[in-house]
């Protein structure tokens, strides 16, 4: 007979700028084996997707703390637009890190958590980071926003004009766009929650679109919020950890962007999925996780 363990998932709140924000712990760190701190994106978006990683903590001995920044799911909290900035969030990153003495440890940031993990190696330069995973992500708005208005050319006329006409009038609530945009995120972000797609995907959130709409804006291609100046790009060679690189072929974040990321951190290494979109971690989990864990292994 086979026992079959279970393993221990830890959550909890803590005290922020007078809210709370909310974290998850899985799994508990074997000896010698320093924490993964997950960073969702958005901003506004949740944990739920890092629930795929789990297995991580439950074969490696790392264990995986992620959390909802605030202004999202368990964390979720609108009608503070002020509130919705890189300071914000990075004060909170570093508030996790004392809350829970993360001394040491790894982080991963997909998406805008890779925005937020990169301008935090660059500008607080902190002590205890062994490594860093920066999954689909981006060093800049302006090779970003480049990069995907030339894929919105490879779509069909009657899409580029709906987004065209968008962007140009600053309406973006006309049916003709947001069936293009809806178009566009599924050809590079993600495919449809299905009730075959993980628990985790199908679970209700709820999204800080507030937090989405002032931190970054509109839509992926429109940087308008508070992170429009974001550009980090010529100031990568100033990130002194080792840093994993993990993108798809079909991603937002394409092999050029990634590519820029490679070239210009010294300690790099560069894992490209085919196929996948925005979340290679759920396109293609077994590989994700066993570079992951390879990664946490060789780097602690």
């Amino acid at each position: 007979m086979i026992k079959q363990t279970i393993m221990k998932i830890t959550e909890g709140y803590m005290p922020f700028k007078g809210y709370e924000t909310y974290y998850r712990i899985a799994g508990e760190c074997s000896e010698g084996k320093k924490p993964l701190v997950l960073m969702h994106g958005g901003p506004g978006s949740t944990h739920n997707y890092f629930e795929v990683l789990d297995k991580v903590a439950e074969t490696t001995g790392h264990a995986l703390i992620s959390y909802d920044q605030i202004g999202c799911g368990n964390s979720y909290l609108d009608g503070h637009p002020e509130l919705w900035t890189l300071e914000t969030w990075t004060e909170e990153l570093e508030a996790l890190r004392r809350h829970l003495s993360l001394d040491e440890c790894h982080i991963l940031g997909q998406s805008w958590g890779g925005m937020l993990a990169i301008s935090y190696l660059i500008d607080q330069k902190p002590k205890g980071i062994k490594s860093a995973i920066l999954s689909s992500t981006l060093p800049g708005n302006s090779i970003w926003v480049k990069e995907q208005h030339r894929m919105i050319s490879q779509m069909n006329p009657d899409e580029q004009e709906a987004i065209a006409k968008a962007e140009a009038t600053g309406d973006f609530s006309s049916p003709e766009y947001v069936k293009a945009n809806a178009r566009y995120m599924l050809l590079h972000c993600a495919g449809e929650v299905t009730e075959d797609s993980p628990e985790c995907l199908r679970r209700p959130k709820k999204a800080g679109s507030e937090a989405y709409l002032y931190g970054w804006g509109p839509n992926e291609y429109n940087p308008t919020g508070s992170l429009r100046d974001y550009e980090y790009t010529h100031r990568l060679d100033e990130i002194d950890v080792p840093c994993l690189i993990m993108s798809g072929t079909d991603d937002l974040c394409t092999p050029v962007v990634a590519k820029t990321m490679f070239d210009g951190i010294r300690q790099s290494k560069w894992e490209l999925f085919p196929g996948c979109r925005h979340m290679p971690f759920v396109e293609d989990n077994d590989h994700y996780c066993r570079v992951l864990s390879e990664w946490l292994d060789e780097n602690d």
